[in-house]
């Protein structure tokens, strides 16, 4: 398709980034009050925290670590070890996803299978599958991709039959949920990420959620060098006196698990905490900006494919993605930059060098997943963006194509 606006010198730059984070009111006093307590390790605001987040996805125990990479790491760390599983064994993970999905399956001595995503959600086709299943499955790790839920119903059916664990990657989707159930609590463990320019933001930081108290107690102890149950904390020794103080000073060293260092600070958790309270008008600003993007582009969908919501789910559009129907995303891509919108590919793995070199060409038993590789990217759609914000976005979408 020609189109000779493509030569027209970019017009003024206005930054427009895929995420953003801003310190409110809220956030800088509980970080005085953090620093007026003195107080840096695990303590009252990570507790705080753990607890608000754990309640408002219909979880037990939430764990706070310091990313949502290292949340999945220590939840099929601690599956492998709560089962027995082997290296070697196989993890089923979908084609389109942040690398750190299959990263972790890797750094923990197992096998990621990928499988193929739907050409509408972009999330695990659950009717594949069982098509990827071998004798050596022992887990599925479905991810709700940009704030959509994945189909969960098949795929916790499937997992059943199998007796397969599932570890949900909602660390883009915090708060969506799939008929009527917050996202981390159908699987046996949920993984978050409070990195910033995501939903809620920490810095850096994480959560693990699980309904399961033993899978509570093994995560929070790989976060922490494996350390004996016993003393995780500063605080566990407080009441302590007599036989339990000694025991406990006697185990202070004890590690049980290969673990690792994933703690994070007071710090963090006060500004998740004041960021959590504060979901609602966040999550409205993202779906009303979501709202006005999918109006001002609706008449493209002949060269456009713009985000869906199927029944039943609650899409919180932590990212708003855009695939070309029959072209590459270059040209677009490229103009939108040099006009000063940010964008960024739609998840690229298995075309990544690392993978080529690991598993070979995937890309021709994952069609949806080159399609996107090749056409999809996405913008942001984060609440510090203004309805000026919006318009300048669709008016040079609509200006790539030569529809203003």
């Amino acid at each position: 398709m020609k189109r000779s606006l493509h030569r027209k010198a970019p017009c003024a730059r206005r930054e427009i980034g895929v995420g953003d984070f801003k310190f409110g009111p809220r956030e800088k006093r509980y970080l005085r009050q953090v620093i007026a307590s003195n107080r840096i390790s695990y303590g009252p605001f990570s507790r705080r925290f753990e607890a608000a987040f754990a309640k408002a996805h219909s979880c037990r125990h939430a764990v706070f670590c310091n990313s949502g990479t290292s949340a999945l790491h220590i939840a099929l760390a601690a599956l492998k070890e709560a089962h027995g599983w082997a290296d070697g064994d196989e993890v089923l993970v979908p084609s389109v996803t942040f690398v750190a999905t299959a990263n972790i399956v890797h750094h923990n001595r197992m096998v990621p299978v990928f499988v193929d995503v739907d050409s509408r959600t972009y999330n695990m086709d659950p009717s594949l599958i069982e098509s990827r299943m071998t004798p050596r499955t022992r887990a599925i790790i479905p991810v709700h991709l940009m704030g959509l839920p994945a189909d969960m119903d098949p795929i916790m059916s499937t997992a059943k039959v199998h007796n397969l664990s599932v570890i949900e990657d909602a660390c883009e989707a915090p708060f969506a949920s799939y008929g009527g159930r917050k996202v981390g609590s159908m699987g046996d463990i949920g993984c978050f990420s409070t990195y910033v320019a995501h939903f809620i933001v920490t810095g850096v930081g994480g959560l693990a959620t699980t309904n399961d108290p033993d899978l509570a107690v093994r995560l929070r102890s790989l976060m922490n060098h494996g350390r004996d149950s016993i003393y995780l904390s500063i605080d566990d020794d407080d009441a302590a006196a007599g036989g339990k103080l000694h025991e406990i000073v006697a185990k202070r060293f004890r590690f049980v698990s290969m673990g690792h260092s994933f703690r994070c600070t007071e710090f963090e958790a006060a500004v998740g905490l004041a960021q959590l309270e504060q979901t609602r008008p966040i999550m409205a600003a993202r779906q009303e900006n979501a709202r006005l993007l999918a109006a001002g582009l609706e008449d493209l969908s002949d060269v456009l494919q713009l985000p869906s919501q199927p029944a039943g789910s609650r899409h919180v559009y932590m990212l708003y993605p855009i695939v070309l129907r029959n072209e590459d995303k270059r040209g677009l891509v490229n103009h939108l930059e040099d006009r000063g919108i940010e964008t960024r590919d739609i998840m690229p793995l298995i075309n990544q060098p690392v993978y080529r070199k690991l598993h070979g060409d995937l890309e021709p038993r994952n069609p949806v997943a080159r399609w996107l590789n090749r056409s999809g990217f996405y913008l942001g759609c984060h609440q510090y963006l203004g309805k000026a914000d919006i318009r300048y976005m669709i008016e040079q979408i609509r200006g790539y194509f030569g529809r203003q």
